[in-house]
């Protein structure tokens, strides 16, 4: 069970890298911030937000990616401790999302289902 969980996290990791590189690299390109719902005229106030925002979104990566390898190598508490703020925080943020904005469920969805899958699964497996 704690094996899926990780391929889980491992999932939902690289695909916080990816809403890094959009938010963080990305942004001003009109079919990247129409994404994030962000109008043309505004990306200039918006950017720096955007900005930051990506760097959280990879810091959970990495925050995943070291819990993984943590229980990998046998470190299974501390690494599933890992997996479980960094995944947690990938979930609760889409649920935010969505509270904040019933429009975004679907990217709410994308962005929350795997990482709450993946605290599930090692939560269960830790029990």
């Amino acid at each position: 069970m704690l094996t899926l969980a990780l391929v889980l996290a491992a999932l939902a990791a690289a695909f916080h890298v990816v809403i890094f590189v959009l938010e963080s690299v990305r942004f001003e390109r009109p079919e990247v911030h129409a994404r994030f719902r962000t109008r043309t005229e505004d990306v200039a106030a918006v950017r720096p937000w955007a900005y930051n925002q990506g760097f959280y979104n990879l810091f959970l990566a990495v925050g995943a990616v070291v819990g993984i390898a943590l229980a990998a190598s046998g470190r299974r508490d501390v690494g599933a401790a890992l997996v479980l703020l960094a995944c947690g925080s990938m979930a609760a943020a889409a649920l935010v999302l969505v509270l904040t904005d019933r429009r975004m469920a679907r990217a709410a969805l994308t962005q929350g289902l795997v990482p709450a899958l993946a605290v599930v699964l090692t939560v269960a497996a830790l029990v």
